[in-house]
């Protein structure tokens, strides 16, 4: 049975090894979960496999002592052989139907979607293939400058219209964002520049968490 909390989504930090500059990833995520971020993933698509795993066994062990879900981006090998609680894939990647198959019940998966076919296509699998979505780009951002086309925030509350799994947004996102994404839908928001980049990821967590409430 799925670990998953859809609470976990609520401030969701995806690393960005550039960003983090020479603070790196692993002093990153360690200020960042200081400050409050609710689950953590690793994204790196430049890494050997060997950096990778070094990477996430050092995040597992963070998270862990954190009690925060840590997630691999992609790599459904990294993300078994480190223990972590989930991978994300993306639709280009394994499928999740197959990844579902050989993982088990107990890893959670996420899954991304830009639209509503694809939302459509992921209520087709059995059920219990996937935990929750990433839905995004909600605006255009650098870190991932081959995402489709930016959905805005009105386009995420259309996409999510009916989605009966919990969805967390990415893509651009700021904090006078959080607020109207959270009313559009989403369970939670995915931030990579704006902790991994920030002088303060600790602030930066708190500041994004604390733009929840609408001012």
């Amino acid at each position: 049975m799925s670990r998953f909390d859809p609470a976990s989504l609520r401030l969701y930090l995806v690393t960005d090894r550039t960003l983090c500059g020479e603070r790196g990833v692993v002093d990153t995520v360690r200020r960042a979960l200081a400050g409050g971020v609710t689950t953590v993933q690793l994204r790196d698509h430049d890494a050997t496999t060997r950096e990778l795993h070094e990477t996430a066994r050092q995040l597992r062990a963070l998270t862990r002592d954190a009690g925060v879900p840590f997630i691999v981006d992609d790599r459904l090998d990294i993300a078994l052989a480190v223990g972590a609680d989930g991978v994300h894939l993306g639709q280009s990647d394994l499928h999740p139907v197959d990844a579902r198959r050989v993982a088990g019940p107990g890893l959670v998966i996420g899954h991304s979607v830009s639209c509503i076919e694809e939302i459509e296509a992921v209520g087709e699998w059995p059920e219990g293939t996937v935990d929750h979505l990433g839905v995004g780009p909600v605006f255009a951002t650098p870190t991932k400058p081959n995402a489709a086309a930016p959905l805005g925030i009105d386009g995420v509350r259309e996409v999510l219209v009916g989605c009966e799994l919990p969805a967390v947004a990415i893509g651009g996102i700021k904090g006078s964002h959080v607020a109207p994404l959270r009313a559009a839908g989403a369970a939670g928001v995915a931030v990579v520049s704006a902790v991994c980049a920030a002088p303060d990821p600790a602030a930066a967590a708190r500041e994004l968490l604390a733009a929840e409430v609408p001012s």
